[in-house]
């Protein structure tokens, strides 16, 4: 398997005219890196090139990012394809030029191109590791040697939806509080800034002492007043620091994983997240033939939480020495008894890849409930954070106005 970086063609869009077979004038368009490429396709197609020119590109092009969502769309129309019993160039162009997404419709017409040129699926996937990962490739290989890549592929799409499918459901669980902590603070930044100030100045015409959460709040207004650049620079600053060195250290990955795990509520998600991806990861590999310790790399890189890979890591280390699975997750203490349990019984029964995606299904639903349980947790709690703070801010400013009126 190919794990250098290679950079991609440049394809551009061709329109072309020909004859086929029967004298029939034929026109149509391709995507290719070059027009003689275009011929020499069409050639093969049995039509005689008369007419091959470049299509003009627009100006102003904006280029979609491709998404994991993206790959796994393509994973899974190939799988089809192939199935069906469609021959695997044929099926590259057919999903290629179905694709909505430009920057996907020419990933795809750079892989047919390899693929047609005469390499192997497994290293025209990984000249774009940033899109097709080790685990993906490790897949494909395994299928090609024992061709089943139809199969495999089929596995292999289920498994991304799946994965997919937890990520969005963690991210949904995790976007809600975020919104609200940030709304609730511009609407904070707006009454110190702007309301309070206003407040500040009729104050100051009473000629009497004003309540201590009045001056609190008051004191609060002019120091973000002053220091407004100082707190929101700190904010921006400290969010692209950890981001940065969260990429870069593993110390710092190590540090916030654990800590993210060791929240409350949010962190038990995130552990059974990260546990049903684990074994979703492992059926899907280990029921494609691949050994368990080359599948325990990837695994590993899969996880996505830094104890979790450190873990398998380790899992790794010791089932290469001969320890049993089950025996190897035992130690790291990262998996509850039932998922040890359940190996333990996948090892003796011979059915380790269907023990494993039982876990997975158990554990993914318990995801789904956890979400839907902390939505309804959340919204009393949000209700009460929002009327603590901006309910505060207010009932500071009318108590000097109420306290002039129970004089009066």
């Amino acid at each position: 398997m190919a794990t250098a970086t290679a950079k991609k063609p440049k394809l551009d869009a061709f329109a072309w005219e020909g004859v086929d077979k029967q004298g029939k004038k034929v026109k149509g368009e391709m995507e290719a890196a070059s027009a003689a490429f275009v011929k020499a396709t069409l050639r093969r197609q049995g039509i005689n090139p008369l007419k091959v020119a470049k299509r003009a590109k627009p100006l102003f092009q904006i280029k979609k990012k491709i998404t994991p969502k993206d790959i796994s769309v393509f994973t899974r129309q190939l799988a089809t394809m192939l199935i069906a019993g469609i021959p695997i160039a044929q099926a590259f162009d057919i999903v290629g030029k179905g694709h909505e997404n430009p920057s996907m419709q020419e990933l795809i017409l750079s892989i047919k191109q390899d693929v047609e040129s005469g390499t192997n699926l497994t290293q025209a996937l990984g000249k774009y590791p940033l899109y097709f990962d080790a685990l993906y490739c490790n897949l494909v290989a395994a299928g090609e040697q024992a061709g089943i890549l139809d199969g495999i592929l089929e596995k292999l799409a289920t498994y991304k939806e799946k994965i997919e499918a937890i990520k969005s459901k963690i991210k949904s669980a995790l976007f809600y509080p975020t919104a609200v902590i940030v709304v609730a603070f511009i609407i904070t930044a707006v009454l110190l800034v702007f309301v309070i100030p206003q407040f500040e100045s009729l104050f100051q015409g009473f000629g009497a002492d004003l309540p201590a959460l009045t001056k609190m709040v008051i004191a609060l207004s002019r120091g973000f007043q002053e220091w407004w650049w100082a707190i929101i620079g700190g904010i921006v600053g400290t969010v692209v620091f950890i981001g940065y060195s969260y990429k870069r250290s593993p110390k710092m990955q190590h540090a916030l994983d654990r800590t993210l795990l060791r929240m409350p509520v949010i962190g038990e998600i995130v552990r059974k997240a990260t546990i049903a991806r684990f074994s979703r990861t492992l059926s899907t590999m280990f029921a494609a033939g691949v050994p368990l310790v080359e599948a325990l790399d990837s695994v590993a890189g899969a996880s996505g939480n830094r104890v979790y890979y450190e873990g398998t890591l380790a899992i790794k280390s010791d089932v290469s020495t001969g320890t049993q699975l089950q025996a190897a997750m035992n130690n790291t203490g990262l998996f509850p008894n039932m998922v040890v349990q359940m190996v333990a019984i996948g090892e003796e029964s011979g059915e380790l890849d269907a023990m494993l995606a039982k876990v997975a299904d158990f554990y993914e639903q318990e995801v789904d409930d956890a979400v839907a349980g902390m939505s309804s947790l959340l919204e009393p709690i949000i209700m009460v954070f929002l009327g603590v703070v901006i309910g505060g801010l207010v009932v500071a400013m009318y108590l000097p106005i109420f306290k002039i009126a129970a004089v009066v």
